[in-house]
């Protein structure tokens, strides 16, 4: 950044890891840190608010509240205190696909503490995805799987809803386990993804294959962008 341009923005200091820095205030969380001369090489993933790797817990001067958020979505503001997870620690229920069903009552052993979920709403409001996440929990109490399973789809994993949860629900564990439930004996067949599966396990696929191992980023992206979408 030049100096004339930096002199336009203000500045504002942030504190990293306990550390006083001095950034523009038009960074995010994420930009700041490499400002301040970070060199990130975990938890940045793809830098645009979605794959939920960035999870940041703050404090803000004068606040008392311990807020979270993304990093890469994140602006930073005066008299921050920064501090990253690499995940956020979550309990995770051990389990056979085969050997449990698509029940409430083989649902409520996996992940029992869904069912103290108090409606406060708070996952909701600090999902960055935007999800309604108290509503697919509520789908899960009443073991509606195919529901929750689409509400759930675009979670990211990130953690920030357990984050705020009074009762110490683990929303996207229990939310996985529901779309497993409900891909393993819910939705219907899909003969596309049958027919796609034995041509792959019978080598019919293993030049297409070659080619994306092998392709370079330029190439991808253009397989990428020209796929064709299964309607």
């Amino acid at each position: 950044m030049s100096e004339a341009k930096q002199d336009t923005i203000k500045m504002v200091d942030i504190y990293i890891m306990g550390k006083k820095y001095n950034v523009p205030e038009t960074l995010t969380i994420m930009d700041a840190m490499e400002y301040a001369g970070y060199q990130l090489k975990r938890g940045v993933g793809c830098r645009a608010g979605f794959c939920g790797a960035c999870a940041t817990v703050y404090r803000q001067a004068g606040d008392f509240e311990l807020k979270v958020g993304l990093a890469c979505q994140t602006k930073v503001e005066e008299g921050m205190y920064l501090a990253q997870i690499p995940f956020f620690p979550a309990r995770k229920a051990i389990y056979d696909l085969e050997e449990i069903k698509p029940s409430v009552a083989h649902f409520a052993r996996m992940y029992p503490e869904v069912f103290r979920c108090l409606g406060c709403n708070s996952c909701t409001k600090v999902c960055p995805q935007d999800i309604d996440v108290m509503q697919y929990v509520a789908y899960l109490q009443r073991g509606d799987f195919a529901r929750a399973a689409d509400l759930s789809f675009d979670c990211l994993m990130c953690g920030l809803c357990v984050s705020r949860c009074p009762v110490n629900i683990v929303h996207y564990n229990s939310a996985l386990a529901g779309r497993r439930l409900y891909s393993r004996y819910l939705a219907p067949p899909d003969s596309f993804l049958a027919e796609r599966a034995r041509a792959i396990k019978e080598g019919e696929m293993d030049a297409e294959i070659d080619e994306l191992v092998n392709a370079d980023k330029e190439k991808l992206q253009e397989l990428y962008n020209n796929r064709e979408i299964e309607k």
